[in-house]
């Protein structure tokens, strides 16, 4: 995997804040128990801090570093022609790799730039770290939402994303993201969805509109968001031709 370019900020940058405020918190409690003597709870309090920044160090490893090496072998696979998809593609972290892969293809990217999805999230970032990274020339922007795609069926031969799904609150909403990235997928086309949550609906949901070429699995330690508890799961997908 190449260095990268563009600025890609904090996924769920709230999360992390949150990993470190606590992280701090436990230590404090820790000093002040050792300080008044209370030795069980001051071991506890520092065990407890540790173990939190060990899960912040992971989070950040994730979202720094992790998570792109995990998609950079992923992305291996394309061939140099495709129209590829990128739904919910925040700065671009996944979307402009893909665009690194494709000088006879397009990438697009479709998303509605949450700040609290992913810290500094907005298109013209993206559209910065599209030249930062030298593949503006084969990458399209387009504000959007997952549960009502503007593109055609069929347009595209590949369909990506990464952690963006889950963050539609309700079970219809991600389900309707699911059939219009099945309807915008071309026969034979390939889909590759990347979650912490849900993933097992959205399998059960592609079965159930026909495809039968699906399979999930642990995207490993390097897409872990804090711990194996937080671990991301790929769930890959041939629509049927």
């Amino acid at each position: 995997m190449r260095k990268r370019h563009g600025s890609y900020g904090f996924d769920a940058p709230w999360a992390l804040a949150g990993l470190l405020f606590g992280a701090v918190v436990l230590v404090a409690l820790a000093v002040v128990s050792f300080a008044l003597d209370i030795v069980a709870a001051g071991i506890a309090f520092l065990f407890g801090g540790l173990y939190t920044l060990a899960s912040a160090a992971s989070y950040l490893y994730t979202t720094r570093r992790g998570k792109f090496a995990v998609w950079a072998g992923e992305l291996r696979r394309l061939e140099g022609h495709e129209r590829l998809l990128d739904l919910g593609c925040g700065r671009g972290a996944v979307l402009l790799m893909a665009a690194e892969h494709l000088p006879k293809g397009r990438a697009t990217g479709v998303d509605l730039w949450r700040a609290k999805d992913q810290s500094g999230n907005a298109e013209a970032v993206t559209r910065a770290n599209a030249a930062a990274e030298g593949v503006a020339d084969r990458v399209e922007l387009v504000t959007g939402d997952l549960r009502d795609l503007p593109f055609g069926d069929a347009a595209f031969d590949v369909v990506v994303s990464s952690m963006a799904i889950h963050n539609i609150a309700d079970a219809e909403g991600r389900a309707q993201a699911v059939r219009e990235a099945h309807r915008v997928l071309r026969p034979g086309g390939l889909l590759l969805v990347a979650d912490f949550r849900h993933t097992p609906d959205y399998e059960e949901l592609l079965r159930g509109l026909g495809v039968v070429d699906v399979r999930r699995r642990d995207a490993g330690w390097r897409f872990w968001y804090g711990g194996p508890w937080f671990a991301t799961w790929l769930l890959e997908a041939r629509k049927p031709a």
